[in-house]
C-alpha cells in the first residue's frame, strides 16, 4: 500500500510531479507491482491522485484528507479494500520513493516470514542500509537504526532486531552505522494496534513515528539491503530521480 497526498511544503503537488511523462506516484506504484508480493493499492487523500493511478490500470482508495500519518491512511484504506480480512500483512511504501528497488520491498517483508526470529514474534519489518558517506553519519536528517544482526544470509537478507532509531550518531564504538529506510511491513493486527496508540515521549523528541511502536513494546526487525533509495523532497531531488529513471517505464 502506498499512502499519498498532495500537501507538501518543499515540493507542492509532489506525487503528481512529472517523471518522463508519468506522475511520480505512478513510478512508485510500478516498483511495488514489480515486487510481485500481492495486490498494490494506493491510499490517496485527493481524487486527482486516484485518477492518476486508475489511468494506468492501478487501484486506488480515497481516504480522509486529515490523517496525521501514512500509517493511519493505509489503515483506513485497508479496512475499506479488505473488509473480509483476506490479508494478514501489509507493506507501507512511501509515495516519494520512485527509485525503490523491488527486492528492497520484498526484503521488508522477510522479517515477518522468518521462522528463526524467536519470541516474541516480529510485529513490523523494515529495511536498513549501511551508511557509506562519512558526512551522513552525523547528519540529523539521516535516521540511524541500531540493529543487532543475528539472522539471515544465503537467500535471505541479513536480519536482526531493531533496538532504537535516532537522528543522532549511534551506536558508538567501532563498526558500521545503518541508515533507516522508511518502508514498513506490518502484521495486520500490529497496524491496527499501532494507529490507536498515543504519540510517545521519544517519538515526539526525535520526531520519529516508529519509536511509538518500540515505546509500547512492539517488536521491529530490520533486513539489510545494499542501497538507499532516493526520497524526493525538493526540486533537486526530482531532477535526480528523472536522471536515475531515464529510459525506464
Amino acid at each position: 500500500m502506498i499512502p499519498a497526498r498532495l500537501a507538501a511544503t518543499r515540493l507542492p503537488n509532489k506525487p503528481l510531479a512529472d517523471i518522463h511523462g508519468e506522475p511520480m506516484i505512478v513510478h512508485v506504484w510500478r516498483r511495488a507491482v514489480e515486487a510481485d508480493l500481492g495486490p498494490v493499492l494506493v491510499a490517496v487523500a485527493e481524487p486527482e491522485l486516484a485518477e492518476a493511478i486508475r489511468a494506468v490500470g492501478g487501484e486506488a482508495v480515497l481516504t480522509r484528507p486529515d490523517h496525521p500519518s501514512g500509517s493511519d491512511r493505509i489503515f483506513e484504506a485497508l479496512e475499506t479494500f479488505d473488509a473480509d480480512r483476506r490479508f494478514d500483512a501489509v507493506i507501507n511504501i512511501q509515495g516519494d520513493l520512485p527509485t525503490i528497488a523491488p527486492q528492497a520491498v520484498r526484503a521488508a517483508l522477510a522479517p515477518l516470514a522468518d521462522p528463526t526470529a524467536g519470541d516474541p514474534p516480529v510485529d513490523i519489518g523494515t529495511i536498513v542500509a549501511e551508511i557509506v558517506r562519512e558526512e551522513e553519519k552525523t547528519e540529523p536528517s539521516v535516521v540511524k537504526a541500531v540493529v543487532a544482526f543475528t539472522r539471515g544470509g544465503g537467500a535471505q537478507p541479513p536480519m536482526g532486531r531493531a533496538l532504537y532509531f535516532t537522528r543522532a550518531t549511534a551506536p558508538s564504538g567501532a563498526g558500521p552505522l545503518y541508515h533507516h529506510i522508511g518502508l514498513y511491513a506490518f502484521r495486520r493486527e500490529a497496524l491496527a494496534r499501532f494507529v490507536r496508540l498515543p504519540q510517545g515521549v521519544l517519538e515526539k523528541r526525535e520526531r520519529l513515528e516508529q519509536l511509538r511502536a518500540l515505546e509500547n513494546g512492539m517488536r521491529i526487525d530490520a533486513a539489510r539491503v545494499d542501497t538507499v533509495p532516493l526520497g524526493v523532497d525538493t526540486p533537486a531531488d526530482l531532477e535526480r530521480a528523472r536522471a536515475l529513471l531515464a529510459g525506464t517505464r
